[in-house]
């Protein structure tokens, strides 16, 4: 119980530091992945490894992903590409729906998009529909990422839920059946019904991050290539997703398409075609378009060193045997197989911050479940994924990248993404049990 209780210390250290001490959230979160580390006895060069794997294996996958896609966001700001297509989206929906186009939008894009690119390429829409409709922030935000969290615990082919389903043997049509059955009273809950009772925190967004700026319709491209263009990312990558099922991955072309596909070479191949067609191509200067582009990338630091900050607590997490005093405490439970598997993965969630690991993790822990009890796998699959969503907070780079890019204090965070995501898991689990009840 000493690394649990030790988590616990750190949690609140680290929020006493950043409400109380005003200590900068940067610094907090290194001396608490300290205190962890000191607390659980780690040789001291063993804490320093750690803390250099979290952040390395964080931002190696995370940097260019957020560069490129701030980058993106910036050019489809400065063209009037996201002000045209948030036009579009309210002419469609109108203005007293528009979240549900929020919600919609980030259900498709999270399907064919890993969660981090999704975020960052439609936060910019987020801004653009925001100052148009002047509608508040936080509440389209919560809308639009509460679809992107439920794709990203539920649905292939996103890492989590197809490892798992694989792991299980689990049928991949039937995971993203169910899931799709799973998503829509989580998505309802958490992005049309809980936004309601949020409307009235207020973002402070960095202001070189997103162009607020209005443009004539004459100055705006084109809805459809707007569209397509913000959309290139995900045309990429889910044809690098799809290929998997139709070529074999030894061919050229499965090597390729996967290539582009990867999430920070299809923001690249993004980035490069937006640079052309909706600014060079329309008479737009390459130096007008890199000064916003540069403004956005000094906003981005604060981002990035947080980001980095929250791998390594994650890492010494791990590293501390954090993980497996959790694993051993529940390895003997003789509960319902579907409510152990999501609690287990919410503990290790809370511990770990991951929601990937945390699936994983708790996967492993009931897979022997699979063999002795009547279990619906594909429902197990969805109730590990409700159990990694819950919780998020201070380890988890979403809570991060949520707070920093909407400008929120620690407490307004909590009450909206945090409470976001308890409800995504809650209302997940909820629907599993009762669909298992027709399986």
């Amino acid at each position: 119980m000493a690394p649990i209780l030790i988590l616990c210390a750190s949690i609140i250290v680290l929020l006493l530091l950043i409400t109380v001490v005003k200590l900068n959230a940067f610094i907090s979160l290194i001396i608490a992945t300290l205190f962890v580390g000191i607390c659980n006895g780690m040789v001291l060069s063993g804490i320093i490894k750690a803390i250099s794997s979290g952040i390395g294996s964080t931002l190696g996958s995370t940097l260019l992903i957020l560069g490129f896609g701030v980058l993106f966001g910036s050019i489809l700001s400065e063209t009037g590409a996201a002000q045209k297509i948030s036009a579009g989206l309210i002419n469609l929906f109108g203005v007293k729906k528009i979240k549900y186009a929020m919600v919609l939008t980030g259900f498709i894009v999270g399907i064919a998009m890993f969660y981090n690119a999704g975020f960052i390429v439609l936060v910019p829409l987020v801004f653009s529909v925001a100052f148009t409709t002047k509608q508040p922030l936080v509440y389209l935000g919560i809308a639009l990422t509460s679809a992107l969290s439920v794709t990203h615990g539920f649905l292939p082919p996103h890492p989590g839920p197809s490892t798992i389903a694989v792991l299980f043997k689990a049928s991949i049509g039937k995971t993203l059946l169910y899931g799709i059955i799973v998503a829509i009273p989580a998505i309802t809950m958490a992005g049309l019904v809980f936004p309601e009772f949020i409307k009235k925190i207020q973002a402070n967004p960095p202001k070189e991050m997103f162009n607020t700026k209005h443009f004539e319709a004459a100055e705006m491209p084109g809805f459809a290539i707007s569209i397509f263009t913000a959309l290139i990312p995900i045309i990429l990558m889910g044809l690098a997703t799809v290929s998997t099922f139709f070529l074999p991955a030894t061919t050229e072309s499965a090597k390729i398409l996967q290539f582009i596909g990867e999430p920070g070479i299809a923001m690249l191949f993004a980035l490069l075609i937006a640079i052309f067609v909706l600014g060079i191509g329309r008479g737009i200067k390459m130096k007008t378009l890199m000064d916003s582009s540069s403004a956005s990338l000094n906003a981005l630091t604060t981002i990035v060193l947080l980001i980095a900050a929250g791998g390594a607590f994650k890492q010494i997490l791990i590293d501390s045997g954090t993980g497996d005093a959790i694993v051993a405490y529940f390895k003997g439970s003789t509960i319902s197989p579907l409510l152990l598997g999501w609690l287990i993965a919410t503990l290790i969630r809370i511990a770990l911050g991951s929601a990937t690991v945390a699936g994983l993790t708790a996967a492993g822990i009931v897979q022997p479940l699979l063999t002795t009890m009547h279990v619906n796998p594909e429902l197990m699959v969805l109730s590990i994924g409700a159990g990694s969503l819950m919780c998020s907070h201070v380890n988890d780079t979403g809570f991060w990248m949520f707070k920093e890019y909407f400008g929120l204090s620690i407490k307004d965070t909590f009450k909206t993404w945090s409470v976001m995501e308890t409800i995504v898991g809650i209302t997940g689990l909820l629907a599993v049990l009762a669909l298992n009840l027709f399986l």
